[in-house]
């Protein structure tokens, strides 16, 4: 059975990570994994430690090193029992959102190793824009984030603080095999089922386009939504920000990789200035 993984940490998104998490699994009835991974690079373990000691010839700083190793092994164990608390807090938030079937999960590594040794056993994985390192930059984007878009093929909802589960989505299309293949991937899932879908193409109006709009709208109606279809031109960022904020969407939907302007946009820097800038969760599917 696969699970919905939710990332957490210690910073303010944690909330709305589970918030979300929680929601996801509802909604797909699917169990919950809440996950919390300790940098190996911040905190070393024993064996990371006693490769360096080699390096120290003299007794006076040997003496020095074994302090230091001794702090640093001090600080690991209290990072971990953090982690623990984190997690434990974690568990009983999604609990009183309603999700039955939880599990917490604590790794000493890299997040993006774990995650992908996780992914055989992934539906979607939910984390937070930005970690404890931007905590109180209110559009920041993690490094973490950016690197697990580009490398995982599952989707990902990316929550922002203040999470509540939406009443409506907006559908980023451009007419691209990608956008076709997220337009089915929607369509087939009960994620989304019941909330009303806005289909926004952002290009300048043409036959063909309006056509292709047109028949994404009706494969989604012939799937049970309730579909408003839109083409608007301009720059895609802000032309799809400023249609959300009109008709006061909820989420935001897009593949994440295409051949496209859409591609162009959600591909290195435009995928960090798009969640960087998004007033509301996004869901990037592949």
């Amino acid at each position: 059975m696969t699970k919905i993984i939710a990332c957490i940490d210690g910073s303010k998104a944690a909330t709305a990570v589970c918030d979300a998490a929680a929601w996801v699994s509802q909604q797909l009835n699917a169990s919950l994994a809440l996950l919390h991974v300790l940098d190996k690079t911040e905190y070393p373990t024993q064996q990371a430690h006693s490769n360096y000691s080699g390096n120290i010839g003299l007794s006076s700083r040997e003496s020095l090193l074994e302090e230091l190793v001794a702090l640093d092994e001090q600080r690991s164990k209290l990072a971990l029992e953090h982690g623990k608390h984190l997690l434990q807090a974690a568990k009983h938030r999604v609990e009183q959102d309603g999700v039955a079937d939880v599990s917490v999960h604590q790794r000493h590594g890299n997040l993006l190793e774990t995650l992908a040794e996780m992914e055989a056993d992934m539906r979607l994985l939910v984390m937070g824009r930005q970690g404890e390192a931007h905590n109180d930059e209110t559009h920041a984007i993690g490094s973490h984030l950016e690197n697990v878009v580009r490398t995982l093929h599952k989707p990902i909802l990316v929550a922002l603080p203040e999470f509540k589960a939406p009443k409506n989505f907006m559908l980023a299309y451009d007419g691209s095999a990608t956008a076709k293949s997220t337009l089915e991937k929607i369509a087939d899932s009960p994620l989304l089922k019941k909330l009303p879908c806005h289909l926004v193409m952002v290009a300048d109006a043409t036959h063909q386009l309006e056509a292709e709009l047109s028949a994404a709208g009706a494969r989604l109606r012939n799937a049970g939504f309730e579909v408003s279809t839109a083409m608007r031109s301009g720059a895609v960022q802000p032309t799809l920000q400023t249609y959300q904020q009109e008709q006061e969407i909820d989420l935001l939907v897009m593949g994440a990789y295409g051949h496209s302007r859409i591609r162009q946009f959600l591909v290195g820097s435009n995928t960090a200035k798009m969640v960087r800038l998004s007033d509301i969760p996004l869901l990037l599917l592949r």
